[in-house]
């Protein structure tokens, strides 16, 4: 069983950058493609970033394409999402995931879910 545990959120200004981090343990990070989504107040669990086992591969939503980097480093076992340019709609909780494939347009077949981290961006 994989255990995901996000750090990095908090408070900042429309604009502003945040980098997230996921910590993971209990399995070799490099067996699993990675990824982060969030939940918006009244809103779907939706897909932000991901990627494949060696971190060459990656996957955006349309919607933060240009401003969000997901990154990862095997040897430290960290996800990481750096988020720049954000928007007051980039407020959400964020999740680390674990998948067992990298699709077209996401990662499919989570495993493992983080408990999430709060963004919260003020216009």
């Amino acid at each position: 069983q994989v255990q995901l545990v996000e750090s990095g959120g908090g408070l900042v200004q429309a604009g502003g950058s945040l980098r997230l981090s996921c910590a993971v343990s209990g399995r070799t990070l490099s067996m699993y493609p990675m990824g982060w989504f969030r939940q918006a107040p009244g809103k779907e669990r939706e897909f932000v970033a991901a990627t494949g086992w060696n971190g060459v591969n990656t996957r955006y939503v349309d919607s933060v394409k240009g401003r969000f980097t997901i990154s990862r480093e095997n040897a430290k076992n960290t996800i990481d999402l750096q988020m720049n340019s954000l928007k007051p709609e980039d407020t959400a909780v964020y999740y680390c995931a674990a998948g067992s494939v990298l699709t077209m347009t996401g990662l499919g077949g989570i495993t493992s879910w983080g408990k999430g981290t709060l963004v919260t961006v003020s216009s």
